[in-house]
């Protein structure tokens, strides 16, 4: 019996296991960057998950020690009414990775397989079209030489309820719940089959989908940081040996002095 099969679940992880271990993957992170540079690589990686299911922390820890010119993050808003004319997929493709990138998807063309359907913001006809085409897009995709990983992080329901709740009491946090996350929590069994049948039609040899317990949120960033340095080989990229050049004396003078009764600032801590 594995562990998420038996009763007990697994206890929280210790904040300091935790940041020992994520510095070491952010360490590879980076080594993974240079490599992705170096070879020219181009690679997206898709989260999804129901509201609060831990997307944006997990996107965080993975981008915090990279540079956001080639780790890119796509978060794009409800679409626009002349976005809503084109192509499906046209606004995402918009931001796919050129050689050397790594797009990042926070939610993604996935919507129109999940909130657009729960909530009726598509017809069923452009909701089947989606389902059955999707996998073909994603087979041209990964055909042309784009590496693609699809994540889907799994929250339980009483997770879900806390970290909602939660969210409702921080004001650090309740910038995170909109009306359309309240209008959403009810519905848990239509999302469970909306997940259901997207996974059914879109989890693919060419793009399969990679499955992440989140209800605690540590253990799924390090797993998921784990797993994707798994999925996009990398190797170690040689690197010169670095020295700072000696600062020029030539035109010296006191250049703290003319910043005196310039506007400094206050220094409260």
């Amino acid at each position: 019996m594995s562990k998420h099969d038996s009763d007990e679940a697994p206890s929280r992880m210790k904040r300091k296991k935790y940041e020992k271990e994520l510095r070491k993957l952010q360490t590879e992170l980076c080594l993974l960057q240079q490599w992705v540079v170096h070879a020219g690589l181009r690679a997206i990686v898709v989260f999804e998950g129901r509201d609060t299911a831990g997307k944006g922390g997990t996107i965080k820890a993975i981008m915090e020690r990279v540079s956001p010119r080639v780790f890119r993050l796509v978060a794009l808003p409800a679409p626009s009414d002349r976005e809503k004319t084109q192509l499906y997929a046209q606004r995402y493709i918009q931001h796919f990775p050129a050689a050397g990138e790594v797009v990042i998807f926070d939610r993604s063309w996935y919507n129109r397989a999940g909130v657009e359907y729960v909530m009726d913001f598509c017809t069923k006809e452009q909701y089947q079209a989606f389902l059955q085409n999707c996998p073909k897009i994603e087979n041209y995709m990964v055909s042309s030489g784009i590496i693609l990983v699809k994540f889907w992080l799994e929250v339980g329901q009483e997770e879900q309820q806390k970290r909602f709740e939660a969210r409702i009491d921080d004001p650090l946090r309740q910038w995170k719940l909109s009306p359309m996350d309240l209008e959403s929590y009810p519905r848990w069994y239509a999302y469970s089959r909306a997940r259901d049948m997207m996974l059914e039609a879109t989890d693919t040899p060419a793009a399969p989908w990679h499955i992440v317990r989140s209800d605690d949120k540590r253990r799924a960033r390090l797993n998921c940081i784990a797993h994707l340095l798994k999925l996009i080989p990398y190797e170690d990229v040689p690197r010169d040996k670095i020295k700072l050049p000696r600062r020029s004396t030539k035109g010296e003078y006191d250049d703290q002095a003319t910043l005196r009764g310039r506007r400094f600032v206050p220094e409260k801590y």
